[in-house]
């Protein structure tokens, strides 16, 4: 029998040697039943491991003592075709577990500050002379919107102020995800809706100044930066 038949035949052993041991210890009920979590554990990362390469080696054997070709045909060659079975297996289990690390990495939520509270987009809007803004929050709506996520924003009265015969308005709304794909919508009662582009990076790093006003065809700016929990 080729060696290659040898070997898969110790890996399908392997496999039907932990398959069985933890079936068989589910079966008989071993372990602590106080704690079934621990029990289930060691079942699957010693007893089992410890039945695949009981399984290996019975099926290298049976299959080298069937061969029965010379140098295999001995203890030794049950032993080499065994090792290289269980090298097999733990570099399709190796396999595995990085294809899943992979896998739970790109469909993993892509939250921008995973072990904190979101950034805050704080903003300016400057509107054309002649463009009547309420003095307070009613009135006014906006909504980050991104290809994730919609989350609905704040304006700040007390920081609204007139930059000659321009109005201008403030606020902040949460950056929870991270994505490069956001523009600000900034709704005014009586007015048509205004979408604003920020052109921030997917990780939309802190900055403590805002950056250059940015101008819609209607003639109104913005102006925004990123801010991240405990910094000003």
């Amino acid at each position: 029998m080729k060696s290659s038949s040898r070997i898969g035949a110790g890996v399908a052993g392997a496999v039907v040697g932990y398959v069985a041991t933890f079936v068989l210890f589910s079966l008989l009920d071993l372990g602590n039943h106080a704690d079934p979590i621990t029990s289930g554990l060691v079942a699957l990362f010693f007893y089992s491991p410890m039945g695949a390469i009981a399984g290996a080696v019975l099926a290298s054997w049976l299959v080298t003592r069937s061969g029965n070709s010379g140098k295999d045909a001995g203890n030794g060659g049950v032993a080499r075709n065994s090792l290289k079975s269980l090298g097999v297996v733990g570099l399709l289990c190796a396999a595995g577990i990085g294809i899943y690390i992979a896998y739970a990495y790109a469909t993993a939520t892509p939250w921008l500050n995973r072990n904190g509270n979101n950034p805050l987009l704080v903003f300016e809007v400057r509107f054309p002379a002649g463009i009547t803004v309420p003095a307070s929050a009613q009135g006014i709506t906006i909504e980050l919107q991104t290809d994730l996520n919609t989350m609905p924003g704040e304006v700040t009265p007390a920081a609204f102020y007139r930059d000659g015969d321009q109005p201008v308005i403030a606020g902040e709304v949460e950056l929870a995800f991270r994505t490069s794909h956001r523009q600000l919508a900034v709704t005014i009662q009586g007015q048509p809706s205004r979408i604003y582009p920020i052109d921030l990076t997917s990780r939309a790093p802190h900055t403590p100044e805002f950056g250059t006003w940015r101008r819609l065809a209607d003639g109104s700016e913005i102006r925004y930066r990123a801010k991240w929990p405990g910094k000003t």
